[in-house]
């Protein structure tokens, strides 16, 4: 398997939006408003959201992308963006169903589109444990605790 035969971001935007938010931790934002340059405190006030359960969640644009998506330039905060975002298209369903991996390479142009599941599977395992993104303990969003890993 060629590693650069999986996966290379495209800056589209297509996991940038929909529902469901995108959930922040304490380091995370302690990450990203420092490379704004701001404080945590005001990162908070103005980019982030309470959910129902207490957890912050990055707050949505009217058109339905995360606020830090710009069309023009992408990710404005890809350098340091959170952990949920640096796991796509790595995601659980993507790496135990090959419908959902299916369906994501049909939207997601950085998959590439003639990686097989097994391949995809494989390097993404393999990605998410060298990025951290995933522990043995299986510490994490919902979307990065794998079966098996």
């Amino acid at each position: 398997m060629k590693e650069n035969k999986v996966f290379e971001c495209k800056m589209c935007g297509e996991c940038c939006r929909g529902e469901g938010g995108i959930i922040v931790t304490k380091p995370e934002i302690e990450r990203i408003s420092n490379y704004l340059n701001i404080s945590q405190k005001e990162f908070i006030e103005h980019y982030l959201t309470r959910t129902p359960s207490g957890k912050y969640s990055i707050k949505m644009s009217k058109e339905g992308y995360c606020i830090f998506f710009n069309k023009n330039k992408g990710c404005i905060i890809h350098k340091v963006k959170p952990n949920i975002c640096r796991a796509w298209p790595f995601f659980k369903g993507n790496l135990e169903d090959v419908l959902s991996f299916n369906m994501a390479k049909t939207y997601c142009p950085g998959i590439h589109r003639d990686v097989s599941y097994r391949d995809f599977v494989e390097y993404g395992h393999k990605y998410l444990k060298e990025n951290l993104l995933i522990t043995e303990e299986k510490l994490g969003p919902n979307a990065l605790k794998i079966n098996g890993v």
